[in-house]
């Protein structure tokens, strides 16, 4: 079996960015992570809400999905990515993707200290929309029974980064073909009330937040 500096190893070194601010800005930025786990023998990949806290990150679900139910001190791997822009090269071999990514490695780590668990909570809300924790009603009891939080404590993480124009071969960049970048940003709109809130209430605070945050 390899070592978590193994699964750190990657093809194209020059891409690895080795300062962890970078790491941590692109955990925070992301709304979705993707989880990696075995399951009865079979890989699973998961898409799930999180948050960072230092050097530790949680997710929660269903008490009773494979990956809340299965994978307490079993090692883990969660990937998040930004895509940024289209690279558009005079060839489809030198075309490419302008992202950002952070894999991290670690093992999970049921949460059932009362304290942790209402912060790992809290934190899950707020990274999606800041401040919404202060906004709603406390879990009820069977809401908190049915919910399992995971702590995964970071062991290593690997960035990659690619920006700027396409990389053409010498002899193509005479050619007459479009080359450059299609850029790619998220937007977030405004929030659509449902039928038990009046269209006159105005957005709460975290709406705004949440647009802040995360649009490009």
């Amino acid at each position: 079996m390899g070592t978590l500096q193994d699964y750190a190893k990657i093809r194209y070194v020059k891409r690895k960015v080795e300062d962890e601010a970078v790491a941590h800005a692109i955990l925070d930025q992301g709304l979705v992570a993707h989880v990696g786990f075995v399951a009865d023998g079979r890989p699973m990949v998961i898409p799930m809400a999180y948050a960072r806290d230092g050097n530790r990150i949680y997710i929660h679900g269903a008490r009773k999905t494979r990956v809340i139910a299965t994978t307490a001190d079993m090692p883990v791997c969660l990937t998040v990515t930004h895509i940024d822009g289209l690279v558009v090269a005079k060839s489809g071999f030198n075309s490419s993707v302008n992202y950002r990514s952070c894999v991290v490695h670690g093992t999970a780590r049921a949460v059932t200290d009362r304290a942790e668990f209402d912060r790992a909570l809290w934190l899950i809300t707020d990274h999606l929309m800041p401040g919404r924790s202060g906004e709603v009603r406390a879990s009820s009891p069977q809401e908190e029974k049915a919910t399992g939080v995971l702590a995964i404590e970071i062991e290593a993480m690997t960035v990659k980064v690619r920006s700027g124009p396409p990389i053409d071969e010498p002899e193509d960049q005479a050619r007459d073909i479009w080359s450059g970048i299609l850029p790619i940003g998220m937007a977030i709109g405004r929030g659509v009330p449902d039928g038990f809130t009046p269209a006159s209430r105005p957005e709460p605070a975290s709406l705004v937040a949440a647009r802040r945050k995360f649009s490009a």
